[in-house]
């Protein structure tokens, strides 16, 4: 993948980009050995070009999840985000990148109707985003699309388990697998999903037994959200690991407060200036003598 420069004259975003350095996605599939992967793969959410310049160092992969519709656009669901939407993100986040892979979501509509459908859309984000590869959800029944997908040039992650672009048929948000036959589906799909040739499945909201039969069962590595510490690799939406919602999943440790501390930081701004404390002489221009 192409390098990029950013001017700094014209942008805060000065990022140095080290060529050739960045994660393929060979280098992801093959963290997985002989059903086993020795050190776990880490992968955040990213849906903009600064958030991607600073979770780059740290992350094997960024994912531009179509959970930017309820954390960017406040949207009730997924299920409204757009191409458009995933396309300018990602396009964002790549050029905020130069380590992490980055995959871009396929948002609801956008590949269920036939393998055709989904090759048009995932052809488009790779195009218009420079993304490594694209992630949709669903198991056995979309296991033909992602043969026909990764035959014709385009990487695909899998997506099984809770599924949230089917919150409407899955009536909500709840962990899934507490049934045996709901169990046997889920490992059915992830290897459906696998054998079809996703590089890498996510496994989200399952007990955690099912997440580690599904991770011995396939050899491509898991990423797990939800699920296991035994799962190849994790993920979480990174605004709710930050903690700038006051309500978060259950799945999800807060390793900061940031909501806290932005509102503070924007309450002490709110008083210096009401108390015309700020602009100080440091932040005005004055003729010089």
């Amino acid at each position: 993948m192409s390098t990029f420069t950013i001017d700094s004259a014209t942008s805060r975003a000065t990022p140095t980009p080290v060529p050739g350095k960045r994660m393929t996605v060979p280098s992801i599939r093959t963290r997985k050995k002989d059903g086993k992967t020795e050190q776990p793969l880490v992968m955040l959410t990213a849906y903009t070009m600064r958030m991607a310049q600073l979770l780059d160092p740290h992350c094997e992969m960024l994912l531009v999840g179509d959970s930017l519709g309820q954390v960017i656009y406040g949207l009730p669901s997924t299920v409204p985000v757009t191409m458009e939407m995933m396309c300018a993100h990602g396009a964002a986040v790549v050029r905020g990148s130069w380590h992490a892979l980055v995959a871009v979501d396929m948002p609801f509509g956008s590949y269920e109707g036939s393998p055709e459908q989904a090759f048009a859309s995932a052809s488009r984000i790779l195009k218009e985003s420079g993304c490594a590869a694209v992630k949709l959800e669903g198991g056995e029944a979309m296991a033909p699309t992602i043969d026909f997908l990764t035959k014709r040039g385009i990487p695909v992650i899998g997506h099984v388990g809770l599924t949230p672009q089917a919150v409407n048929v899955l009536g909500g948000y709840g962990a899934r697998g507490k049934s045996d036959a709901e169990a046997r589906k889920i490992v059915g799909d992830a290897k459906a999903v696998a054998d079809a040739g996703a590089f890498c499945v996510v496994i989200e909201g399952v007990m955690e037994n099912i997440a580690d039969q599904v991770t011995d069962a396939i050899a491509v590595p898991t990423i797990g959200i939800g699920a296991s510490a035994n799962c190849d690799g994790q993920v979480l939406v990174t605004e709710d690991m930050l903690g700038l919602f006051e309500r978060t999943p259950r799945f999800v440790k807060r390793y900061d407060d940031l909501a806290t501390r932005i509102g503070d930081a924007a309450a002490a701004y709110r008083k210096e200036v009401l108390g015309r404390a700020f602009p100080t002489e440091e932040q005005t221009y004055r003729p010089k003598a």
